[in-house]
């Protein structure tokens, strides 16, 4: 509960102070990004993973890969989702099957 009211203070500021926005947003970004949860597993036939892991913070999306027909899935850092990487943002995206890329 004291973490949902520092991110209230956070917005609070972030809407009434314009100099100290950029630090609120960065301060809200980071809080989000640590609660990011994925779907991880590894050499799965499926798009099917059971439990879901709390990625740390430099992890900030979900990500699935095929590799050999078997899928591994789990939380990844923005700068490796390349190529060949299915990313996503927001928690448990990596779940379903994709309708498009996410910046």
């Amino acid at each position: 509960m004291q973490l949902y009211g520092a991110l209230v203070l956070l917005v609070t500021l972030s809407a009434g102070f314009g100099v100290f926005q950029t630090i609120c947003d960065n301060l809200l970004y980071f809080f989000i990004a640590l609660g990011l949860r994925c779907y991880a597993c590894e050499n799965s036939q499926t798009r099917s993973c059971p439990d879901p892991v709390t990625c740390s913070a430099s992890e900030d999306r979900c990500a699935t890969v095929k590799v050999n027909n078997l899928y591994v899935m789990g939380c990844l850092s923005k700068a490796l989702c390349v190529q060949g990487v299915d990313c996503c943002r927001g928690d448990l995206c990596n779940g379903a099957i994709p309708t498009g890329k996410q910046p």
